[in-house]
């Protein structure tokens, strides 16, 4: 049973030089349970007062079985005395580790961030090391959580990189379960948000930037949202970077700060104007190129990518030009592992991810594509990819933005769209905000003379009236949400069908 003792939780934050002060007279004292959450608190929790709180939140802890809290400020009235520390976050993310027992020992760790494409590389590189390491590899992604080989232990995902608390305790599920690796996807908010503080990977992939998350509620600037990224590689043995991306200079000296360049791998597709100063050590060229598949030709350019053996041609299987450096990422990573050249093609032919690229034939209407493309950069990427597949076809995209959050997205999706020929702009998760108002903000960015854009509210009717409409030859795009099945509108969690399972049915009825 998991437990920890006032002792240890005491000496975890003065190591960090987190704590502030003890109100505990027991240092044996164990906890049997902790918790942020006070209708999960049961009997001798140690309850962490983190977030928007509220002391009526700590009054019901207490209630539950709390015997002690743990927070930034003293509660003078909580019956239950506390541990006061600097950083609330840092301090949950340390004593949750030790709590389960550290379980990130026992599972090397492969970690992706970038902004774009961190999904659909972590189910690349789970699918070759489930055949590698006979399914055996846990994943936490935005899609789901995968924390062992039953039914129930694959959820869905609430946040790209979960709380600290709960992702320790999915670690120690996972290891418990036999598990014997980890592939994350690890946000620029997990570290803003310290959610992953002391945390290390073994493998640290850096995929790509551009503005994203920056405004009110997120990062204050790009120059945050980049050195929050960065903060992966400082945290990681072995660093992979895309050549093809931004910043790259910024990017290998903070994995440089940390990783001797032996265990830095740079790769990006041949002919790109990659920054001179770093050579590629793995290098890819495209062969084929499709609405249903890719394939691409790896070759290795140094000794240190010689000794990877992953040299040779591989099919894809999710389409999308700009899937074939993620599956590059992917290879690499996966040898790093101990995958062979035949598990690495195996995976990357055979690779499915929920509410990315799904496509829906129609006998007498377009092939609709389900995407959860939801900023510039992936929605920009699936509407250029596909224009150039089908130059004489209509290309028609649906989609929204998020409201209380992402608020630079929406001149991004604006500026995206205009690679579409018609656009139905639509309900999003708009939160606290209009839908209709961010919708304004989306088309201020599109060239209305080149772009016929029209505003549904009724996500499902947009997606219906799209879909319905469409000829033969032409191309809908329904992005954003993918299996999603809740849109948060004022605080609460309204039920939705989701974009795949609502074209799956109008398919069918067509």
């Amino acid at each position: 049973m998991a437990q920890i003792t006032v002792a240890e939780v005491l000496v975890l934050l003065k190591e960090h030089n987190l704590l502030l002060e003890s109100q505990l007279s027991s240092s044996s004292h164990p906890f049997d349970q902790i918790s942020y959450n006070s209708k999960s608190v049961t009997d001798n929790c140690l309850f962490f007062c983190k977030g928007n709180f509220k002391s009526a939140y700590l009054d019901d802890a207490r209630q539950n079985g709390a015997t002690a809290y743990m927070s930034e400020k003293t509660y003078q009235n909580a019956g239950i005395p506390g541990i006061i520390v600097k950083n609330i976050q840092k301090a949950m993310s340390l004593v949750s580790a030790a709590f389960f027992g550290f379980p990130q020992d026992q599972l090397p760790t492969i970690a992706y961030t970038g902004t774009k494409g961190k999904t659909t590389s972590a189910y690349f590189t789970k699918a070759i090391l489930d055949q590698t390491y006979q399914r055996k590899v846990a994943l936490s992604s935005t899609i789901n959580t995968v924390v062992g080989l039953k039914p129930e232990d694959v959820v869905k995902s609430n946040l790209t990189t979960p709380e600290s608390l709960d992702l320790f305790t999915m670690m120690r599920k996972a290891t418990d379960n036999g598990m014997s690796h980890l592939v994350m996807e690890v946000s620029s908010q997990a570290y803003k948000k310290n959610r992953v503080y002391g945390l290390h990977y073994d493998v640290g992939v850096f995929l790509n930037i551009s503005p994203d998350h920056i405004g009110r509620n997120e990062h204050p600037t790009f120059a945050d949202y980049l050195h929050c990224k960065e903060q992966l590689l400082v945290n990681s043995d072995v660093c992979v970077l895309n050549a093809d991306g931004t910043h790259l200079t910024d990017i290998f000296y903070a994995a440089k700060a940390t990783t001797q360049p032996e265990n830095i791998f740079i790769y990006g597709r041949a002919g790109q104007n990659q920054e001179t100063e770093f050579p590629v050590d793995v290098e890819y060229r495209s062969l084929k190129d499709s609405l249903t598949e890719n394939q691409i030709q790896v070759t290795a350019r140094t000794a240190k990518a010689k000794q990877l053996n992953i040299d040779g041609v591989y099919r894809i299987g999710i389409p999308g030009d700009y899937n074939e450096g993620n599956a590059v990422a992917a290879a690499i990573t996966s040898a790093l592992m101990g995958a062979k050249p035949t598990e690495i093609a195996y995976g990357l032919a055979n690779t499915t991810v929920p509410g990315r690229m799904e496509i829906y034939q129609t006998h007498d209407h377009g092939t609709v594509y389900v995407d959860y493309a939801h900023n510039y950069g992936s929605l920009h990427s699936v509407l250029d990819f596909l224009k150039k597949q089908a130059p004489n076809g209509k290309v028609t995209v649906i989609t929204g933005s998020t409201g209380d959050k992402g608020i630079d997205r929406r001149e991004g999706l604006g500026k995206a769209i205009n690679d579409a020929d018609q656009a139905y702009l639509t309900t999003d998760d708009p939160a606290t905000e209009d839908p209709q108002q961010i919708a304004k903000e989306i088309a201020a960015h599109i060239d209305t003379s080149k772009v016929a854009t029209t505003y549904i509210p009724d996500r499902k009717q947009a997606i219906t009236k799209a879909v319905s409409e469409s000829q033969k030859g032409d191309l809908v795009v329904v992005a954003g949400k993918g299996h999603d099945q809740y849109q948060k509108i004022n605080g609460k969690n309204v039920p939705y069908e989701g974009d795949a399972a609502i074209v799956k049915n109008l398919v069918k009825g067509l």
